[in-house]
């Protein structure tokens, strides 16, 4: 069996008690970051080392997983926060294992674009999820595809990126379009901005820019 574990995304209130007994009885944890997983293991008293499984070394590490799976082993991946796959590593492991006829479980728990969603006002009956936008190659293609994207749209964005997205957003959806950012959900300085994205544009360019972020863009009509 292959589980995906979400992890808090902030308040470690969230982890649920079912994640916390997968994680206890699986044979192998894998997680994005060691480093960060293994505070997260402690508090939860589970005593057993986590293997490191990211986006450098999954393609070279997912026939070796599979092989443990197939002997009969549990394994239980978990990314750094939230629901692993989801702009996170975990979607070659997935399918692989599908390919292979091995049952995979994905555990109910925190991802941070579904509170920013429900949090925005915006409709979330139908929405379409983005997550990152490509960096550079693509970015302006991926952007021009959504100019008549009629769904609410969600996206992630890192602090010294969101000023330059937002003002991109302007051009290609119009400085009147209805936004709302989202920092630090379920932590202790958790804000969500909600305006124009002239009127959000405005506010982050007089406020600190710190936080992992959640857009949610009003799409056109």
């Amino acid at each position: 069996m292959l589980y995906l574990v979400p992890t808090p995304i902030g308040n470690l209130e969230d982890m649920t008690l079912r994640a916390i007994r997968i994680l206890k009885e699986a044979d192998v944890i894998l997680a994005e970051d060691t480093r960060t997983s293994a505070p997260l293991l402690r508090h939860f008293g589970i005593e057993k080392k986590a293997y490191a499984h990211h986006q450098h070394n999954e393609h070279k590490a997912v026939h070796e997983i599979i092989r443990f799976l197939q002997e009969g082993q549990t394994v239980a991946l978990i990314s750094d926060a939230g629901t692993p796959a989801i702009s996170d590593p975990g979607f070659l492991l997935v399918r692989e294992a599908i390919q292979h006829g091995i049952e995979v479980q994905c555990l109910p728990g925190a991802t941070a674009f579904v509170p920013a969603l429900v949090a925005s006002g915006l409709p979330c009956d139908r929405f379409c999820y983005e997550g990152f936008l490509p960096v550079k190659k693509g970015r302006q293609t991926r952007l021009r595809a959504l100019a008549d994207e009629s769904r609410t749209m969600v996206f992630y964005e890192s602090p010294h990126r969101l000023l330059k997205t937002l003002h991109e957003f302007a051009t290609v959806f119009g400085e009147e379009r209805q936004t709302s950012v989202s920092r630090e959900l379920s932590k202790l300085y958790e804000e969500t901005v909600r305006g124009t994205l002239a009127e959000v544009i405005t506010h982050f360019e007089n406020h600190p820019v710190k936080g992992e972020f959640v857009v949610c863009v009003q799409g056109l009509g």
